[in-house]
């Protein structure tokens, strides 16, 4: 799972296999080490959950946390719908923009990227 964030935004990026585990397990997480020791990990997660009906964030202990409603999840991972995305409130009428998207092939190749479980791009044509 790839992470990209910018301002009050934050988009994740899923494999095939990733979507998958989404979709059977209700989770997928993934951790970076950033120094030497391990408190110096930062982990992220995209949580299926049964309670909420939107999509929310929250950062704890060095994880983030992207929760996704049961029902949108199961649309997104059935389907072939590329992405959800949401809006959740901060303070003084500020917003986080999630977005969460099924990670497409580039159309260029890219070296030392390994691309082999995304999925397919709809615009290449050599398809």
């Amino acid at each position: 799972m790839k992470i990209r964030m910018k301002d009050n935004s934050i988009r994740l990026r899923l494999m095939q296999q990733e979507v998958e585990q989404f979709k059977n397990k209700g989770k997928v997480v993934t951790t970076s080490q950033l120094g030497p020791s391990l408190a110096q990990a930062i982990s992220y997660s995209l949580l299926k959950d049964e309670e909420s009906e939107v999509v929310s964030a929250s950062f704890i202990a060095n994880n983030i946390k992207v929760l996704v409603p049961r029902e949108l999840a199961k649309k997104w991972t059935d389907t072939d719908q590329v992405g959800i995305e949401g809006q959740m409130l901060l303070s003084e009428g500020e917003y986080l923009y999630i977005l969460i998207e099924k990670d497409f092939k580039c159309l260029q190749e890219r070296p030392n990227e390994d691309e082999s479980d995304a999925f397919p791009n709809p615009l290449d044509t050599r398809c």
